[in-house]
């Protein structure tokens, strides 16, 4: 898998007393090779329970880990790609044994990483305070949650998109009808820019309580079913939930113009080979997409800024980032994407491959 992922390789610590499996699944370092910062690498880390099977922990890091390095790319940041996976038990906060071997192993891995799926995110302060500077996105963070900054990335990126393949809309929204997908922590910023920017804002979420909640604050918004969602008519779909929602038989069916949102992985594709053919099934159907990848960027930025910046940081700062970065990135893919002849996710990945390997 190391082979054939093009992988640098897997950094791996046991805390033999208290059962911690620490693997660092580092795909490539050379973004970060001369940035002269403790950390040449950046990526998540998250918690896998003890009983589940070790390979199909390898399998969704190394896997993670090939997407940071490609995300890095997109975000322009200094850093190469990894993504740490943990097997324990549930973290004790007040453990600092488990909390200090973590910050221990991080360190040695040369990574810069936040909390990510089952690790509590108010571990960053408590590693931060008596271990390692190396962990970010706390709640104490200077910055706030990163669902505020993806979602406007996500935003600006779609502006970008429109601004591209209709150049007389001068990337505006307003008139659009535009689906969103999930009302999380990233979905509901999405959701409530679109609004402002004069969307007719569609949203679908599992907690009705969320939707009662947007639909209350957001006069003139309106909701459809999650079960809905794949065969409404609209301009623009947004998925900010789960991944894995838009397959052939899905593509055939879809009336949207644009696809165009925060989540991970929406096209259910266990491969970059699989990946890249929805994509051109997509372009097809005439509609608009370009891998979530290269425009979820700003979680990664904020944490970057916080680790670059400390108590220094700034949302400002990470705003003028985003606003130089994200919108450029965009329309360069979608620019050299049409005069190459790929789909956008096409040429992403094989911008990233030349930087990487070329």
């Amino acid at each position: 898998m190391l082979r054939q992922g093009r992988h640098f390789g897997i950094e791996a610590y046991l805390h033999a007393g208290k059962n911690i499996r620490f693997m660092c699944n580092q795909h490539s370092r050379k973004q970060g090779a001369m940035n002269k910062r403790q950390a040449t690498l950046a990526g998540g880390i998250r918690r896998h329970p003890l009983e589940e099977s070790e390979l199909d922990v390898i399998v969704d890091g190394l896997n993670l880990g090939r997407a940071m390095s490609f995300k890095n790319i997109a975000a322009d940041l200094d850093f190469g790609g990894c993504k740490t996976t943990v097997q324990m038990d549930e973290l004790d906060l007040a453990d600092l044994e488990a909390l200090g071997f973590l910050a221990f192993a991080i360190d040695r891995s040369r990574t810069m990483t936040g909390p990510d799926m089952n690790f509590p995110t108010a571990m960053s302060d408590v590693i931060n305070a008596h271990f390692s500077p190396q962990f970010t996105n706390g709640p104490s963070s200077p910055l706030g949650e990163s669902g505020r900054p993806t979602a406007y990335g996500t935003f600006l990126a779609l502006k970008e998109a429109v601004r591209f393949t209709e150049p007389g809309s001068y990337g505006r929204l307003d008139g659009k009808r535009v689906v969103v997908s999930g009302l999380g922590a990233v979905g509901r910023h999405l959701a409530e820019l679109l609004h402002g920017d004069g969307a007719a804002v569609i949203v679908a979420d599992l907690n009705e309580a969320r939707v009662a909640e947007f639909l209350a604050a957001h006069p003139g918004s309106t909701r459809v079913g999650v079960d809905e969602v794949l065969d409404l008519e609209a301009d623009v779909l947004c998925p900010a939930a789960i991944g894995g929602i838009i397959d052939e038989t899905v593509i055939g069916r879809l009336r949207y113009r644009y696809v165009w949102g925060p989540a991970n992985n929406q096209l259910r594709a266990t491969n970059q080979r699989e990946e890249e053919r929805l994509s051109r099934l997509l372009a097809e159907r005439g509609i608009v997409f370009q891998t979530e990848w290269w425009h979820n960027t700003a979680g990664v930025m904020c944490g970057a800024e916080e680790y670059l910046n400390g108590a220094h940081a700034s949302y400002d700062s990470l705003q003028q980032r985003i606003e130089s970065t994200i919108p450029r990135k965009t329309r360069e893919n979608l620019a050299e994407a049409a005069r190459l002849g790929l789909t956008p996710t096409e040429n992403a990945y094989r911008v990233c491959a030349d930087i990487i390997y070329g």
